[in-house]
């Protein structure tokens, strides 16, 4: 081979090593951030915040707005997950209560996470938690099984062509990053 073509070959392996380099720092460090801001200002994924405290600026019972709960299993995930009604009637400003079953249906101990998704996207900054199960890992026993709470409160300041809000949870098998946690190993 000629050393000229020898030449050519090691700048292209340089640039293609370059290349998955740049591409590996650009996915987590630039990609995900940007996913996030674009989500947040575009008013897509519907991504809930954290845990509300409660204001009472009283309940609008002229208004009902009908709040719709889907589970969904992540592929890696083998455990059972639904919601105990798939949706709730309620007034702005009420403070609701419903709960999510989960079973692990292994012979072995597993954590879980769910994550939530609302939709329309523009409903999440009125949609306030106080209590969920998503705010920590939920672990289970072989054969366990639990009613994970959820408590919220749809804020009186809704949007009114607004009328149904879709609270989605996919809940996550995290037991390996679980085990790992400094937390976890206390």
């Amino acid at each position: 081979m000629a050393e000229k073509e020898q030449t050519s070959i090691k700048k292209t392996v340089i640039k293609l090593v370059a290349t998955v380099v740049v591409m590996l720092f650009f996915v987590p460090f630039v990609m995900v951030p940007l996913y996030d801001v674009l989500c947040e200002q575009l008013g897509i994924n519907g991504k809930t915040g954290g845990r509300y405290e409660v204001v009472d600026a009283g309940i609008d019972t002229s208004r009902t707005i009908t709040v719709q709960f889907v589970a969904t299993i992540n592929d890696q995930m083998p455990w059972q997950f639904r919601p105990s009604v798939t949706e709730l009637k309620v007034h702005p400003g009420a403070i609701n209560s419903t709960v999510f079953y989960a079973k692990n249906p292994r012979d072995y101990r597993m954590v879980a996470q769910a994550i939530p998704s609302l939709s329309p996207g523009r409903a999440t900054e009125y949609f306030h938690k106080t209590e969920c199960f998503c705010f920590n890992q939920q672990p289970l026993a072989a054969g366990a099984e639990a009613d994970m709470p959820l408590q919220f409160i749809v804020d009186r300041d809704l949007p009114a062509d607004i009328k149904t809000i879709t609270l989605s949870y996919t809940i996550f098998d995290v037991t390996e990053m679980a085990k790992q946690s400094p937390v976890a190993s206390r």
